[in-house]
């Protein structure tokens, strides 16, 4: 704190009377910043970066809204909202113009308060604040995200194969991760870490090229080299079907109910239920002139959104074997695919490294609606199922795995750790954790999301239907 001396002055003085014969504080410059101690907040107490994060943003957010208080109550600032810690952690907060104001001067004249109509405060007030700080503490402050910049866990990956085609990893509703590493499948509980082997083509002198979990999370299908599509029980560790047909290798999986659609080298999309007889139910969808790499059923499983390595993205129904809707602005493959779970119709598809670039799409009317280049290869992406937010991973040449906000597409976070193409995304039954595997041999685990709100009833007896029998 810097103080001012104001002389003795004489009656000759023209400003004998505002100042007396005392130190006068200069608060035209001070801090406000309500931290009690010489030492930051970083250097507060040791321990992992995760978890002091979060209690240090806390701190500080606390301390801002104290300032802004004090401000309010001394000052009369009249403010009645925090500064972010999004604008600036780190900068000091700049006086307004009420701060240039010294405290403690003379005045000749006297202020009475009196209650007037329309005042800042009420004679009849319980609360000893003003009104703005009433607003201010009462009011709710968003608190501001913490992401983890390293991952939480870390598994090897052996024989995961670095082809930006395949697909090889996801993550059951049962909370059971299935990873294709050369001609076998491993499965990782991640409630109990345990690794299981479902099995091993090697016998068969084939390779696994794609994997995918129901979504009751009960089978899984494994697409491999020879062009079969393999249907096993997780929990028996059993293999329940056989699918024959492509000409070339599975590459892309996607289920909707007991239908299995399979995308394949050979340019088709093999589209089957495993319920009743292959003949019965087999339905061909043709429409790429290349392999087919990319595959997502809408959230409404009406659509079925494909892309393949001749740069389209092709849409179809249920009932039609022909795409119903085009889109060709993509220069290269498009293996990324992510349909929003917020809005209706929004489909989202990243292209390769000839064209680096997240597009956006308009279902409904079939019309773009924009794009962003990422500087990178874009390899996957998938929606937040509890905030507007997507995360994309990449491959040439950042091998970089970002978070967005859509639809203002700025980043929320960029992280860093996988030294080859991040070809490999699933996300967790909670929404709150991906998986990511890279050509680097190994598998690694992010907080990315915020954890999805609980889908469950309540049990209310007052609920008329929860006790239908």
């Amino acid at each position: 704190m810097s103080w001012s001396l104001a002389l003795p002055t004489s009656p000759m003085t023209p400003t004998a009377s505002r100042y007396g014969d005392r130190y006068i504080p200069s608060r035209a410059a001070a801090n406000w910043d309500a931290h009690f101690h010489s030492k930051d907040d970083s250097e507060s107490s040791p321990g992992p970066r995760q978890k002091t994060e979060g209690a240090n943003s806390g701190k500080r957010k606390s301390g801002l809204i104290y300032s802004t208080v004090l401000k309010n109550e001394l000052l009369g600032a009249r403010l009645q909202k925090a500064p972010s810690l999004e604008s600036g952690e780190n900068q000091s907060p700049q006086p307004c113009e009420s701060d240039r104001r010294n405290l403690f001067t003379y005045s000749p004249n006297t202020f009475h308060w009196r209650p007037e109509i329309g005042s800042e405060m009420s004679a009849y007030s319980l609360s000893p604040i003003s009104r703005s700080s009433q607003t201010l503490l009462t009011s709710v402050q968003r608190q501001a995200r913490i992401i983890p910049r390293s991952p939480f866990k870390i598994l090897e990956a052996p024989e995961l194969s670095d082809d930006f085609y395949l697909n090889l990893l996801d993550w059951s509703r049962r909370n059971v991760v299935a990873v294709g590493l050369g001609s076998t499948v491993f499965l990782w509980s991640a409630a109990t870490s345990q690794v299981t082997e479902l099995c091993d083509l090697a016998q068969e002198e084939d390779a696994v090229t794609s994997v995918s979990w129901t979504d009751r999370g009960t089978l899984l299908a494994i697409g491999t080299q020879k062009g079969i599509v393999q249907i096993w029980d997780a929990d028996a560790e059993k293999r329940v079907a056989v699918m024959e047909g492509h000409s070339g290798r599975v590459s892309s999986l996607a289920w909707n109910g007991s239908q299995i659609s399979s995308g394949s080298r050979d340019r088709r999309i093999y589209q089957r239920d495993v319920r009743a007889c292959p003949l019965q139910s087999q339905r061909w969808l043709q429409g790429h002139k290349q392999e087919v790499c990319g595959l997502r059923w809408s959230t409404d499983r009406q659509l079925l959104a494909s892309g393949g390595n001749d740069n389209r993205l092709l849409l179809w129904n249920c009932y039609s074997l022909k795409p119903v809707q085009k889109y060709t602005a993509h220069k290269a493959a498009v293996k990324a695919i992510a349909w929003s779970p917020h809005q209706h119709g929004l489909l989202a598809s990243g292209g390769g490294s000839a064209d680096r670039c997240i597009r956006f799409w308009n279902t409904l009317t079939g019309q773009p609606l924009q794009h962003i280049d990422t500087g990178s290869q874009v390899c996957n992406l998938a929606w937040s199922k509890q905030d507007n937010e997507l995360v994309s991973t990449h491959g040439y040449s950042e091998n970089q795995i970002v978070i967005w906000k859509y639809p203002s597409m700025t980043q929320v976070a960029k992280l860093t750790g996988h030294l080859y193409r991040v070809l490999y995304l699933a996300v967790s039954p909670d929404g709150q954790t991906i998986v990511t595997g890279a050509g680097d041999k190994s598998l690694r685990f992010w907080n990315v999301f915020r954890k999805a709100r609980s889908q469950k009833e309540s049990g209310s007896a007052l609920s008329l239907f929860t006790r239908i029998r």
